[in-house]
């Protein structure tokens, strides 16, 4: 009973300081006072500069059963390769990431990784225990570092890859989202005047005694449909969105021909392109600079291209690149990749310097990934409200057509 009281006491303090080599660190750690916190880190060898009680969250919220996102994984991955740098041991390291992580889960899991790494695995064993946060990239490269002797600078690459990852991902996430909630406002909006505003409007036309005209009839009757089946459209457009969700979780067939179809797309086709061609830019660089075998590299490559078009040229490549293929020849043979991309990777294979101009593409598509998405808000804007204009404004006419045609014959 006594450890559960005392379990219960523990807070979440925030820290600064610096470590045996004059680094500034900082971080979190739980403990019942700041004089515990202080004398942990010293055990730890850091010398603690402030300590102060992290306020907790308004309204009695809490992290309990938060997921772990691809975020917190990136974050990890910058912690971790600070904290070696600074010349912290490896579990040391995972302590104080570890017990100083606000999420449950995520500190879970590294105090599990920790206690395999303390009983003889290497690092990259411990990670490939957990594929659903840590995939084969990842602990490849973790591995690659760990033989060679270079895990601090190898994590610091990872890290940067993630982040580079995760900023493509917010992205596209950023011009996907301003449409799609206006399109599901317009919805919501429409919805409501079909089934309470229109109702009105059509009780009051029936004394009238006239004929409506055509455009008003129209609403008038798409309002009765919605009155009188409102559980059918709602049910059908649940079904529908189920069945999408289910097929997107379990159906490649239906996912690759998401992937196809989107390429073919106007505007978001283009954006998705350059982004999977920065995330294959970067990844190759990454996994080429950390030693690992070109050949070897493309099948995780492919793995991380996100898109099943390019995931099939990148394993063709790959199978080329076996029998001897340069990997510019490689790549324009599959016609996915602009000139200027295969003519920079020609250029590196032959100056000996492919993990720097991988990088040099990844870094320009990115910013015009940057870029498109900034031009496609600008572009969306007039649009979406052209939108708005013609479904909400074509409701407002058909109502008020009797009203004005009455006040004609007048």
């Amino acid at each position: 009973m006594a450890d559960n009281k005392s379990a219960a006491k523990l807070d979440t303090y925030t820290w600064e300081g610096t470590d045996k080599r004059g680094n500034r660190a900082k971080g979190e750690l739980r403990g019942s006072s700041p004089t515990l916190i202080k004398a942990e880190l010293r055990r730890q060898g850091i010398n603690p500069l402030k300590v102060k009680k992290k306020p907790k969250p308004l309204f009695g919220g809490t992290n309990k059963g938060k997921a772990i996102t691809p975020k917190d994984i990136a974050i990890f991955s910058r912690q971790m390769a600070t904290m070696m740098s600074s010349g912290v041991p490896l579990v040391q390291a995972f302590e104080i990431v570890g017990r100083g992580h606000e999420n449950p889960k995520m500190q879970e899991m590294l105090m599990k990784i920790k206690g395999d790494i303390e009983g003889g695995n290497s690092l990259a064993d411990a990670l490939a225990k957990h594929p659903k946060y840590f995939d084969a990239l990842y602990c490849n490269l973790v591995n690659a570092g760990e033989q060679a002797g270079i895990l601090e600078g190898l994590l610091h690459k990872i890290a940067l890859y993630k982040e580079k990852v995760e900023a493509i991902k917010g992205k596209i996430k950023k011009a996907l989202f301003y449409p799609t909630a206006v399109i599901i406002a317009a919805i919501i909006v429409t919805t409501i005047l079909l089934m309470f505003v229109v109702p009105e409007f059509a009780a009051l036309f029936q004394g009238f005694g006239a004929d409506l005209p055509a455009l008003t009839q129209m609403v008038v009757d798409m309002s009765d449909f919605l009155m009188a089946y409102w559980w059918l459209v709602f049910g059908v457009l649940a079904v529908i969105v189920v069945i999408i969700k289910k097929l997107k979780e379990t159906s490649k067939p239906f996912n690759d021909f998401l992937d196809k179809t989107i390429l073919k797309m106007p505007i978001f086709g283009d954006l998705i392109r350059k982004a999977t061609i920065a995330r294959f830019a970067r990844t190759l660089s990454t996994m080429f600079a950390a030693g690992v075998p070109l050949v070897e590299a493309m099948t995780t490559v492919a793995g991380a291209a996100g898109n099943v078009v390019y995931e099939q040229a990148i394993l063709r490549m790959r199978d080329e690149i076996a029998t001897g293929s340069p990997l510019q020849a490689s790549m324009r043979q599959t016609n996915l990749f602009p000139n200027m991309v295969v003519q920079l990777i020609a250029i590196g294979e032959e100056a000996g310097s492919l993990d720097a101009m991988l990088a040099k593409v990844a870094d320009f598509y990115e910013e015009e990934v940057d870029n498109a998405v900034d031009g496609l808000s600008s572009l969306m804007e007039p649009l979406i409200m052209a939108f708005l204009g013609v479904i909400i404004g074509g409701l407002v006419i058909a109502m008020y057509l009797p009203i004005f045609k009455m006040g004609e014959v007048v």
